[in-house]
């Protein structure tokens, strides 16, 4: 019997870990990307942000060329078979506006991340409140009461977690209309 590694119960709990932690670094390599061209006015943050774009588009046609998908293995299970997609014309001109959106959202989170990262994730955390009232206004698709009522501990809980302790001992957040305007555009090419 081959081995098939953890259980999917296991590999699910190891994922969430990974990607947090994957987020935390991402947003850390995203600042220091961004100091290293001269902050968020150096006219250079769509340059680092296309840039990753391009190095992840060069990772996914490495995992096509090796026909392999490596991501099961933050799960503790084998890694599984990536054939090249198999697409029309047709397909590739229908994803265009998702793939518009899915850079626009991109360069956007760079941008909000380059003012004060911080208050930047608080924005992005409304991310699902936006999907929420696009799915709903817009595709005619409500979520579920459920899901409602976990919208304002996603939000509250990064807008805790993103407190700063002052030198008088109080807390506070510092407002970036940066990271404000850019985290919202980010937010709406997301949700569609």
């Amino acid at each position: 019997m081959a081995f098939k590694g953890a259980p999917d119960s296991v590999a699910l709990l190891l994922f969430f870990v990974f990607w947090y932690a994957g987020n935390m670094k991402y947003n850390e390599y995203n600042t220091a990307a961004l100091n290293a061209v001269g902050g968020k006015t150096s006219g250079l943050t769509m340059t680092v942000a296309t840039m990753q774009l391009g190095v992840c588009a060069v990772y996914a046609v490495i995992m096509w060329a090796v026909k392999i998908n490596p991501a099961k293995i933050f799960g503790l299970q084998m890694p599984e078979k990536q054939d090249v997609p198999k697409t029309t014309q047709s397909d590739l001109i229908k994803s265009i506006p998702l793939a518009f959106c899915a850079a626009g959202a991109h360069a956007a989170t760079v941008f909000a991340l380059g003012g004060d990262p911080l208050f930047g994730q608080i924005v992005k955390s409304a991310e699902p409140v936006l999907a929420a009232i696009v799915g709903t206004v817009f595709y005619s698709k409500a979520p579920s009461f459920y899901k409602v009522c976990c919208l304002p501990i996603i939000v509250g809980g990064v807008a805790f977690a993103s407190l700063k302790k002052g030198v008088d001992g109080s807390y506070s957040l510092k407002f970036d209309s940066t990271a404000l305007i850019f985290g919202m555009l980010a937010n709406a090419f997301a949700a569609f």
